[in-house]
Protein backbone atom coordinates (compact mmCIF):
# COMPACT_ATOMS: atom_id res chain seq x y z
CA UNK A 1 0.00 0.00 0.00
CA UNK A 2 1.41 3.33 -0.73
CA UNK A 3 2.01 5.57 2.01
CA UNK A 4 0.84 9.09 2.47
CA UNK A 5 4.11 11.61 2.04
CA UNK A 6 4.40 14.42 4.55
CA UNK A 7 7.26 17.81 4.82
CA UNK A 8 8.14 17.88 8.40
CA UNK A 9 11.56 20.39 8.16
CA UNK A 10 12.27 23.34 6.10
CA UNK A 11 15.93 24.63 4.97
CA UNK A 12 16.76 28.18 3.41
CA UNK A 13 19.98 29.46 2.26
CA UNK A 14 18.46 32.65 -0.61
CA UNK A 15 19.72 35.63 -1.54
CA UNK A 16 16.83 37.66 0.35
CA UNK A 17 17.04 35.94 3.42
CA UNK A 18 19.32 32.52 5.21
CA UNK A 19 17.11 31.07 7.76
CA UNK A 20 13.79 30.07 7.72
CA UNK A 21 12.55 33.17 9.80
CA UNK A 22 14.53 35.38 7.55
CA UNK A 23 13.56 34.38 4.64
CA UNK A 24 10.22 34.09 5.54
CA UNK A 25 9.86 37.70 6.64
CA UNK A 26 11.38 38.57 3.18
CA UNK A 27 8.84 36.57 1.69
CA UNK A 28 6.00 38.53 3.41
CA UNK A 29 7.25 42.04 3.45
CA UNK A 30 8.74 41.84 -0.26
CA UNK A 31 12.41 42.02 0.58
CA UNK A 32 14.86 41.43 -2.43
CA UNK A 33 18.28 40.30 -1.98
CA UNK A 34 18.96 41.14 -5.48
CA UNK A 35 22.24 43.65 -5.31
CA UNK A 36 25.01 45.37 -7.04
CA UNK A 37 28.03 42.80 -7.99
CA UNK A 38 31.47 44.60 -8.13
CA UNK A 39 33.10 41.43 -9.76
CA UNK A 40 30.35 41.37 -12.55
CA UNK A 41 31.46 44.96 -13.11
CA UNK A 42 34.99 44.47 -13.14
CA UNK A 43 34.96 41.74 -15.86
CA UNK A 44 32.18 43.99 -18.08
CA UNK A 45 29.14 41.41 -17.75
CA UNK A 46 26.09 43.28 -19.75
CA UNK A 47 24.24 42.17 -16.23
CA UNK A 48 25.98 43.32 -13.27
CA UNK A 49 23.49 42.39 -10.89
CA UNK A 50 22.94 39.24 -8.64
CA UNK A 51 21.52 37.65 -5.74
CA UNK A 52 23.66 35.64 -3.75
CA UNK A 53 23.24 34.41 0.25
CA UNK A 54 24.87 36.46 2.48
CA UNK A 55 27.40 34.01 4.56
CA UNK A 56 29.53 35.47 7.57
CA UNK A 57 32.72 33.75 8.51
CA UNK A 58 30.71 32.94 11.85
CA UNK A 59 27.73 31.43 10.03
CA UNK A 60 30.28 28.69 8.27
CA UNK A 61 31.90 27.84 11.35
CA UNK A 62 28.48 26.45 13.00
CA UNK A 63 28.77 23.88 9.99
CA UNK A 64 31.83 22.89 8.93
CA UNK A 65 34.94 22.24 11.57
CA UNK A 66 37.94 24.72 10.82
CA UNK A 67 40.07 21.68 8.91
CA UNK A 68 37.13 21.33 6.84
CA UNK A 69 37.15 24.82 5.93
CA UNK A 70 40.78 24.77 5.16
CA UNK A 71 41.04 25.15 1.40
CA UNK A 72 37.35 24.97 0.70
CA UNK A 73 35.80 26.86 -2.04
CA UNK A 74 32.42 25.60 -3.06
CA UNK A 75 29.77 27.82 -2.61
CA UNK A 76 27.27 25.28 -3.82
CA UNK A 77 28.39 22.65 -1.39
CA UNK A 78 28.28 25.17 1.18
CA UNK A 79 24.54 26.52 0.76
CA UNK A 80 23.83 23.13 0.52
CA UNK A 81 25.37 22.03 3.63
CA UNK A 82 23.68 25.44 5.41
CA UNK A 83 20.06 24.35 4.27
CA UNK A 84 20.34 20.69 4.36
CA UNK A 85 21.06 20.76 8.45
CA UNK A 86 18.88 24.05 8.86
CA UNK A 87 15.77 21.54 7.47
CA UNK A 88 17.08 18.41 9.19
CA UNK A 89 17.37 20.35 12.73
CA UNK A 90 14.17 21.88 12.05
CA UNK A 91 12.62 18.09 11.29
CA UNK A 92 13.74 17.75 14.91
CA UNK A 93 16.08 14.80 14.11
CA UNK A 94 18.99 14.48 16.14
CA UNK A 95 22.65 14.62 14.62
CA UNK A 96 24.06 11.18 16.04
CA UNK A 97 27.40 10.24 15.69
CA UNK A 98 26.80 6.45 15.98
CA UNK A 99 29.16 4.50 14.01
CA UNK A 100 26.08 2.47 12.44
CA UNK A 101 24.75 4.70 9.33
CA UNK A 102 21.29 5.50 9.38
CA UNK A 103 19.36 2.93 6.95
CA UNK A 104 16.40 4.55 7.47
CA UNK A 105 17.02 7.85 6.18
CA UNK A 106 18.86 9.46 2.63
CA UNK A 107 19.52 12.32 0.70
CA UNK A 108 18.26 13.09 -3.16
CA UNK A 109 19.92 16.40 -2.70
CA UNK A 110 20.63 17.98 -6.36
CA UNK A 111 23.31 20.19 -8.34
CA UNK A 112 24.20 22.11 -11.48
CA UNK A 113 27.64 22.26 -11.77
CA UNK A 114 29.82 21.87 -7.99
CA UNK A 115 33.06 23.64 -7.01
CA UNK A 116 33.47 25.83 -10.28
CA UNK A 117 35.83 28.24 -8.26
CA UNK A 118 37.63 25.22 -6.92
CA UNK A 119 38.02 23.88 -10.52
CA UNK A 120 39.58 27.21 -11.34
CA UNK A 121 41.95 27.60 -8.74
CA UNK A 122 42.39 23.72 -9.36
CA UNK A 123 43.22 24.46 -13.15
CA UNK A 124 46.12 26.82 -12.92
CA UNK A 125 47.57 24.69 -10.22
CA UNK A 126 48.17 21.77 -12.59
CA UNK A 127 49.03 24.62 -15.41
CA UNK A 128 52.01 25.50 -13.29
CA UNK A 129 53.07 22.15 -12.37
CA UNK A 130 51.56 21.96 -8.68
CA UNK A 131 49.33 18.71 -8.94
CA UNK A 132 50.87 17.97 -5.48
CA UNK A 133 49.53 21.12 -3.65
CA UNK A 134 46.00 20.51 -4.70
CA UNK A 135 44.69 19.13 -1.29
CA UNK A 136 43.05 16.13 -0.28
CA UNK A 137 39.47 17.47 -0.76
CA UNK A 138 39.75 19.04 -4.23
CA UNK A 139 37.75 15.85 -5.59
CA UNK A 140 34.57 16.36 -2.94
CA UNK A 141 34.50 19.80 -3.76
CA UNK A 142 34.54 19.68 -7.32
CA UNK A 143 32.37 16.22 -8.30
CA UNK A 144 28.83 16.69 -9.09
CA UNK A 145 27.30 14.74 -6.03
CA UNK A 146 29.58 16.48 -3.41
CA UNK A 147 26.63 18.32 -1.74
CA UNK A 148 24.82 14.97 -1.21
CA UNK A 149 28.39 13.23 -0.24
CA UNK A 150 29.14 15.98 2.33
CA UNK A 151 25.50 15.78 3.82
CA UNK A 152 25.40 12.20 3.67
CA UNK A 153 28.50 12.33 5.80
CA UNK A 154 27.62 15.28 8.22
CA UNK A 155 24.07 12.95 8.91
CA UNK A 156 25.27 9.80 8.92
CA UNK A 157 22.50 8.67 6.33
CA UNK A 158 22.66 4.88 4.83
CA UNK A 159 19.76 5.02 2.92
CA UNK A 160 20.17 6.39 -0.91
CA UNK A 161 22.70 9.42 -1.21
CA UNK A 162 22.56 10.94 -4.21
CA UNK A 163 22.79 13.76 -6.40
CA UNK A 164 20.09 15.02 -9.52
CA UNK A 165 20.90 17.03 -12.21
CA UNK A 166 18.27 18.66 -14.81
CA UNK A 167 19.14 22.30 -14.83
CA UNK A 168 16.65 24.87 -13.49
CA UNK A 169 14.39 21.55 -12.84
CA UNK A 170 17.03 20.25 -10.71
CA UNK A 171 15.31 21.26 -7.30
CA UNK A 172 11.57 20.34 -7.95
CA UNK A 173 12.35 16.54 -9.01
CA UNK A 174 15.27 16.06 -6.10
CA UNK A 175 11.60 16.39 -4.11
CA UNK A 176 9.63 14.21 -6.44
CA UNK A 177 12.39 11.71 -6.49
CA UNK A 178 12.11 11.45 -2.57
CA UNK A 179 8.39 11.41 -2.54
CA UNK A 180 8.55 8.38 -4.82
CA UNK A 181 11.22 6.57 -2.51
CA UNK A 182 9.05 7.61 0.22
CA UNK A 183 5.62 6.27 -0.99
CA UNK A 184 6.96 2.96 -1.84
CA UNK A 185 8.27 2.52 1.53
CA UNK A 186 12.28 2.13 0.47
CA UNK A 187 13.28 4.71 2.95
CA UNK A 188 11.58 6.51 5.90
CA UNK A 189 12.92 10.06 5.35
CA UNK A 190 14.45 11.82 2.47
CA UNK A 191 16.34 15.15 2.46
CA UNK A 192 15.26 16.48 -0.45
CA UNK A 193 16.61 19.85 -2.33
CA UNK A 194 18.95 21.31 -4.88
CA UNK A 195 21.76 23.87 -4.50
CA UNK A 196 23.49 26.59 -7.02
CA UNK A 197 27.11 27.45 -7.12
CA UNK A 198 27.27 31.29 -7.40
CA UNK A 199 29.86 33.47 -9.45
CA UNK A 200 30.90 34.72 -12.97
CA UNK A 201 31.80 31.25 -14.13
CA UNK A 202 28.55 29.82 -13.74
CA UNK A 203 26.58 33.30 -14.96
CA UNK A 204 28.94 33.91 -17.78
CA UNK A 205 27.34 31.59 -20.48
CA UNK A 206 23.66 33.32 -19.49
CA UNK A 207 25.17 36.58 -20.03
CA UNK A 208 26.90 35.71 -23.42
CA UNK A 209 23.34 34.41 -24.34
CA UNK A 210 21.97 37.78 -24.06
CA UNK A 211 19.27 36.25 -21.70
CA UNK A 212 20.12 38.46 -18.35
CA UNK A 213 18.94 41.81 -17.41
CA UNK A 214 21.80 44.45 -18.52
CA UNK A 215 19.04 47.31 -17.85
CA UNK A 216 18.73 47.59 -14.04
CA UNK A 217 22.57 48.47 -13.54
CA UNK A 218 21.74 51.20 -11.17
CA UNK A 219 18.73 49.97 -9.58
CA UNK A 220 19.26 46.47 -8.72
CA UNK A 221 15.90 45.64 -6.74
CA UNK A 222 13.79 46.71 -10.11
CA UNK A 223 15.63 44.38 -12.29
CA UNK A 224 13.98 41.00 -11.89
CA UNK A 225 10.86 41.53 -13.21
CA UNK A 226 8.58 38.11 -13.93
CA UNK A 227 5.57 38.49 -15.70
CA UNK A 228 6.08 42.57 -16.14
CA UNK A 229 5.88 44.18 -19.57
CA UNK A 230 9.44 45.51 -19.06
CA UNK A 231 10.79 42.49 -17.94
CA UNK A 232 14.35 42.43 -19.59
CA UNK A 233 15.97 39.29 -18.91
CA UNK A 234 16.62 37.04 -15.84
CA UNK A 235 19.13 38.33 -12.83
CA UNK A 236 21.29 35.59 -11.88
CA UNK A 237 21.37 34.16 -8.73
CA UNK A 238 22.26 31.25 -6.38
CA UNK A 239 21.93 29.09 -2.59
CA UNK A 240 19.63 26.30 -1.80
CA UNK A 241 16.60 24.98 -0.37
CA UNK A 242 16.15 21.72 1.30
CA UNK A 243 13.04 19.70 2.77
CA UNK A 244 12.85 17.02 4.86
CA UNK A 245 9.94 14.54 3.03
CA UNK A 246 8.81 11.63 5.49
CA UNK A 247 6.13 9.27 5.77
CA UNK A 248 3.18 10.36 7.51
CA UNK A 249 3.07 7.37 10.16
CA UNK A 250 6.74 7.96 11.11
CA UNK A 251 6.05 11.86 11.34
CA UNK A 252 2.91 11.39 13.24
CA UNK A 253 4.45 8.60 15.70
CA UNK A 254 7.48 10.74 16.69
CA UNK A 255 5.27 14.04 17.27
CA UNK A 256 6.68 16.02 14.45
CA UNK A 257 5.56 19.63 12.95
CA UNK A 258 3.63 18.76 9.42
CA UNK A 259 4.40 21.90 7.03
CA UNK A 260 2.43 20.09 4.00
CA UNK A 261 1.58 17.18 2.38
CA UNK A 262 2.73 16.01 -1.34
CA UNK A 263 0.06 14.78 -3.64
CA UNK A 264 1.60 13.28 -6.19
CA UNK A 265 3.97 15.26 -9.12
CA UNK A 266 5.38 14.53 -12.38
CA UNK A 267 8.69 14.46 -14.71
CA UNK A 268 8.93 14.96 -18.56
CA UNK A 269 10.66 15.97 -21.36
CA UNK A 270 9.30 17.57 -24.74
CA UNK A 271 12.57 16.04 -26.31
CA UNK A 272 13.41 18.94 -27.89
CA UNK A 273 10.70 18.38 -30.53
CA UNK A 274 8.32 20.35 -32.34
CA UNK A 275 8.19 23.86 -30.87
CA UNK A 276 11.37 22.82 -28.10
CA UNK A 277 14.81 22.85 -28.08
CA UNK A 278 17.92 23.34 -25.67
CA UNK A 279 16.36 26.45 -24.99
CA UNK A 280 13.04 26.79 -25.17
CA UNK A 281 10.01 24.64 -23.89
CA UNK A 282 8.04 21.79 -25.93
CA UNK A 283 4.24 23.59 -24.62
CA UNK A 284 2.70 19.65 -25.36
CA UNK A 285 5.12 18.57 -22.66
CA UNK A 286 4.56 21.22 -20.36
CA UNK A 287 0.98 20.79 -20.15
CA UNK A 288 0.94 16.88 -20.27
CA UNK A 289 3.52 17.14 -17.34
CA UNK A 290 0.92 19.03 -15.38
CA UNK A 291 -2.06 17.43 -16.28
CA UNK A 292 0.04 14.46 -15.31
CA UNK A 293 0.92 15.57 -11.98
CA UNK A 294 -2.61 16.55 -11.16
CA UNK A 295 -3.98 13.35 -12.18
CA UNK A 296 -1.58 11.54 -10.22
CA UNK A 297 -2.16 13.73 -7.12
CA UNK A 298 -5.68 12.61 -6.90
CA UNK A 299 -7.19 16.12 -7.43
CA UNK A 300 -8.70 18.44 -10.26
CA UNK A 301 -7.65 20.99 -11.48
CA UNK A 302 -10.48 23.41 -10.12
CA UNK A 303 -8.83 22.28 -6.84
CA UNK A 304 -5.69 24.11 -6.79
CA UNK A 305 -5.57 27.42 -5.32
CA UNK A 306 -2.57 29.08 -6.63
CA UNK A 307 0.42 27.94 -8.78
CA UNK A 308 4.35 28.88 -7.91
CA UNK A 309 5.16 29.50 -11.54
CA UNK A 310 9.03 28.96 -13.09
CA UNK A 311 8.37 32.61 -14.15
CA UNK A 312 12.00 33.67 -15.44
CA UNK A 313 11.33 37.16 -16.56
CA UNK A 314 12.20 36.37 -19.78
CA UNK A 315 10.16 36.60 -23.20
CA UNK A 316 8.77 33.11 -22.20
CA UNK A 317 6.89 34.26 -19.28
CA UNK A 318 3.36 34.69 -21.47
CA UNK A 319 3.61 31.51 -22.86
CA UNK A 320 4.38 29.62 -19.22
CA UNK A 321 0.98 31.34 -18.59
CA UNK A 322 -0.84 30.08 -21.67
CA UNK A 323 0.25 26.94 -20.62
CA UNK A 324 -0.77 27.01 -17.27
CA UNK A 325 -4.62 27.76 -19.32
CA UNK A 326 -4.35 25.76 -21.41
CA UNK A 327 -3.37 22.26 -18.81
CA UNK A 328 -6.33 23.52 -15.68
CA UNK A 329 -8.71 24.67 -18.80
CA UNK A 330 -8.80 27.76 -16.34
CA UNK A 331 -8.22 31.53 -17.69
CA UNK A 332 -9.53 34.95 -16.74
CA UNK A 333 -10.72 35.42 -13.14
CA UNK A 334 -11.45 31.59 -12.80
CA UNK A 335 -7.61 31.12 -12.63
CA UNK A 336 -5.73 30.30 -9.85
CA UNK A 337 -3.74 32.75 -8.24
CA UNK A 338 0.26 33.08 -9.45
CA UNK A 339 3.19 34.02 -7.86
CA UNK A 340 7.18 33.84 -8.73
CA UNK A 341 9.94 34.25 -6.38
CA UNK A 342 12.28 35.55 -8.20
CA UNK A 343 11.66 38.81 -8.69
CA UNK A 344 13.17 38.44 -4.89
CA UNK A 345 15.62 36.51 -5.39
CA UNK A 346 16.74 35.86 -8.96
CA UNK A 347 17.17 33.23 -11.06
CA UNK A 348 18.92 30.41 -8.65
CA UNK A 349 19.08 27.61 -11.58
CA UNK A 350 19.71 24.26 -10.11
CA UNK A 351 18.31 26.21 -6.29
CA UNK A 352 15.15 27.78 -8.15
CA UNK A 353 12.77 24.98 -7.70
CA UNK A 354 14.11 23.74 -3.83
CA UNK A 355 14.30 27.69 -2.51
CA UNK A 356 10.45 28.31 -4.67
CA UNK A 357 9.19 24.77 -3.17
CA UNK A 358 10.27 25.98 0.51
CA UNK A 359 8.44 29.43 -0.13
CA UNK A 360 5.53 27.51 -1.19
CA UNK A 361 5.03 25.06 1.77
CA UNK A 362 5.99 28.20 3.48
CA UNK A 363 2.76 29.73 2.63
CA UNK A 364 0.61 26.61 3.15
CA UNK A 365 1.98 26.56 6.44
CA UNK A 366 1.47 30.11 7.35
CA UNK A 367 -1.62 30.78 5.47
CA UNK A 368 -0.47 34.36 2.81
CA UNK A 369 0.39 34.65 -0.44
CA UNK A 370 3.58 36.57 -1.51
CA UNK A 371 2.99 39.34 -3.74
CA UNK A 372 4.76 39.73 -7.10
CA UNK A 373 7.72 42.51 -7.14
CA UNK A 374 8.20 44.72 -10.00
CA UNK A 375 5.57 43.50 -12.14
CA UNK A 376 2.78 46.70 -12.02
CA UNK A 377 3.11 47.32 -15.09
CA UNK A 378 1.72 43.33 -16.34
CA UNK A 379 2.45 42.41 -19.78
CA UNK A 380 -0.73 42.57 -21.91
CA UNK A 381 0.09 39.17 -23.31
CA UNK A 382 -0.54 38.29 -20.09
CA UNK A 383 -3.52 39.92 -18.69
CA UNK A 384 -5.14 38.91 -22.08
CA UNK A 385 -5.22 35.47 -20.97
CA UNK A 386 -5.56 35.59 -16.72
CA UNK A 387 -7.45 38.38 -14.34
CA UNK A 388 -4.74 40.99 -13.03
CA UNK A 389 -6.32 40.28 -9.75
CA UNK A 390 -4.54 37.04 -9.89
CA UNK A 391 -1.25 38.16 -10.15
CA UNK A 392 -1.24 40.01 -6.52
CA UNK A 393 1.83 42.50 -6.27
CA UNK A 394 1.62 42.64 -2.39
CA UNK A 395 1.00 39.47 0.06
CA UNK A 396 -2.47 38.18 0.67
CA UNK A 397 -3.31 36.70 4.01
CA UNK A 398 -4.98 33.87 2.86
CA UNK A 399 -5.76 30.13 3.74
CA UNK A 400 -5.07 27.89 0.66
CA UNK A 401 -5.25 24.41 0.36
CA UNK A 402 -3.68 23.30 -2.86
CA UNK A 403 -0.52 24.95 -4.23
CA UNK A 404 0.86 23.64 -7.66
CA UNK A 405 5.10 24.59 -8.46
CA UNK A 406 6.72 23.82 -11.46
CA UNK A 407 9.72 24.31 -12.75
CA UNK A 408 10.95 24.36 -16.26
CA UNK A 409 14.85 23.84 -17.76
CA UNK A 410 17.47 24.12 -20.18
CA UNK A 411 17.58 20.29 -22.40
CA UNK A 412 13.57 21.18 -22.60
CA UNK A 413 12.85 19.86 -18.94
CA UNK A 414 10.13 20.00 -17.28
CA UNK A 415 8.82 19.28 -13.52
CA UNK A 416 5.39 20.04 -11.33
CA UNK A 417 4.70 18.80 -8.01
CA UNK A 418 1.29 19.75 -5.72
CA UNK A 419 1.65 21.08 -1.91
CA UNK A 420 -1.43 20.46 0.33
CA UNK A 421 -1.96 21.93 3.65
CA UNK A 422 -1.70 19.01 5.73
CA UNK A 423 -5.20 17.60 7.58
CA UNK A 424 -4.88 14.14 9.16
Amino acid sequence: MSKRVVITGLGVAAPNGVGIPAFTNALKNGISGIKHDAQLQELQFSCQIAGKPEISDELKSHYFTELELRGFNSTGILYGVIAGIEAWKNAGLPIENNNEPDWDNGTIFGSGTSGIDKFRESIYKIDELQTRRLGSTVVAQTMNSGVSAYLGGKLGLGNQVTTNSSACSTGTEAIIMAYDRIRSGQAKRILAGSTGDSGPYIWGGFDALRVCSSKFNDNPEEGSRPMSATAAGFVPGSGAGALVIEDLESALQRGATIYAEILGGNVNSGGQRGNGSMTAPNSDAVQRCITTAITSSGISANDIDAINGHLTATTKDSLEIENWTKALNRNGNNFPYINSLKSMTGHCLSAAGSIESVATVLQLYEGFLFGNTNCEDLHPEITALVDASKIPLKTINTDLTIIAKASFGFGDVNACILFKKFEN
